[in-house]
């Protein structure tokens, strides 16, 4: 699986003209860490699978869902992040996704400049079907909701640290990022929140690698 590797560096995070759970605008300082170029596809998902022996996710070979270049969808939050152990990497911070998608844009709606591209999807798209953002990162928007690490809050930005946040100690959902096929919108801004129980299993849900930098 391919990643990119973020530097450590401040970003803004929010959207002053989103949801009020998206404000405020506020500076955010992160460590150095790597995001999956794609969410996790389900070939990748079928080689855990046959490994682990694991449960079959909700809508797992049915048609629609069934390509190898979809990606995986129908996993809960605990689900996802077994995936992640398995491989050795973990679930994204909110702020890391955040940032990551925002590609060093200021101020930037969605992951790539310019408009949606206008097309609407009846199922989960392949993966890289959306154009990269600046940072050669696909599929921010319009593809699938993906699960982060953290608890969600909706007052979590009026108290979150300056330097590498992880949300609320605890809660009653888990935070999750991305527009999704089957919204009347797809194209969500790369500052909108959303949040599922993490027992949840959606047709739409789906999640991405992060892991920490490589040394030199």
């Amino acid at each position: 699986m391919d990643f990119v590797e973020i530097p450590a560096g401040e970003f803004l995070m929010g959207d002053a003209g989103g949801a009020p759970c998206e404000r405020p605008v506020h500076r955010v300082w992160l460590d150095a860490f790597a995001l999956a170029v794609t969410p996790v596809t389900n070939a990748a998902y079928a080689r855990y699978l046959a490994a682990t022996g694991a449960a079959l996710p909700a809508f797992w070979g049915r048609d629609g869902f069934d390509d190898p270049e979809q990606p995986v969808v129908g996993v809960s939050w605990d689900e996802a992040r077994a995936f992640t152990a398995w491989t050795g990497a973990r679930l994204p911070t909110e702020a890391e996704w955040e940032k990551a998608a925002r590609g060093g844009i200021v101020g930037g709606r969605l992951p790539w400049t310019g408009a949606p591209t206008g097309e609407r999807f009846a199922r989960p798209p392949r993966v890289r079907i959306t154009p990269p953002n600046p940072l050669g990162l696909f599929d921010l928007s319009g593809v699938c909701h993906e699960w982060c690490a953290d608890w969600y809050d909706d007052h979590y930005y009026a108290c979150s640290p300056a330097a590498n946040p992880t949300g609320p100690p605890d809660g009653t959902r888990r935070v999750s990022r991305g527009g999704a096929w089957r919204h009347a919108d797809p194209w969500s801004a790369v500052g909108h929140r959303s949040s599922l129980s993490p027992a949840q299993r959606y047709s739409d849900y789906g999640f991405r690698l992060a892991r920490e930098p490589r040394r030199a």
